[in-house]
């Protein structure tokens, strides 16, 4: 195992709570997803806000543009202060996300705290040096790219 993390943040010229209001609606994901990740969300009933225990199924494609199933869960919320998730099914063998926000003077500081084991087995130092590292840093340059239009 060879845990790895990530962590990014961005300043958002939007307040906290409309900030909030976005990112705790798991439809919207799909939103800042970059559209060659080919994403979208395969559960049923999706409610508009998300929810300690929630489960969230997804077709996704984060290398070769080969489909996968991922499953997460919601496990933690602190309403407009952070969220975390965590992958149940997927290509990694552990994945655990942190979503923090914080109010700042004109916006919102977010900051994302990526924590996973690559998969691969023992070929996962390597698969994460020259391909999942950047392609996770690719999809937050994609968010904060499009947070700035």
């Amino acid at each position: 195992m060879a845990f790895c993390q990530l962590y990014r943040e961005q300043k958002i010229n939007t307040s906290l709570e409309e900030m909030w209001d976005f990112i705790s609606s798991p439809g919207r994901l799909k939103e800042i997803t970059p559209d060659y990740m080919r994403f979208d969300i395969t559960s049923k009933h999706i409610p508009k806000k998300m929810y300690e225990g929630m489960i969230i199924s997804y077709k996704i494609s984060p290398l070769l543009s080969i489909k996968t199933d991922w499953v997460a869960e919601i496990t933690h919320i602190r309403e407009k202060e952070f969220f975390i998730d965590e992958q149940r099914i997927g290509p990694y063998s552990f994945w655990h996300h942190q979503h923090i926000l914080k109010p700042i003077k004109r916006g919102t500081l977010m900051k994302d705290i990526v924590t996973y084991d690559p998969p691969y087995g023992l070929l996962e130092v390597i698969a994460n040096t020259l391909v999942i590292r950047n392609k996770l840093k690719k999809i937050f340059d994609y968010r904060k790219k499009e947070n700035e239009k």
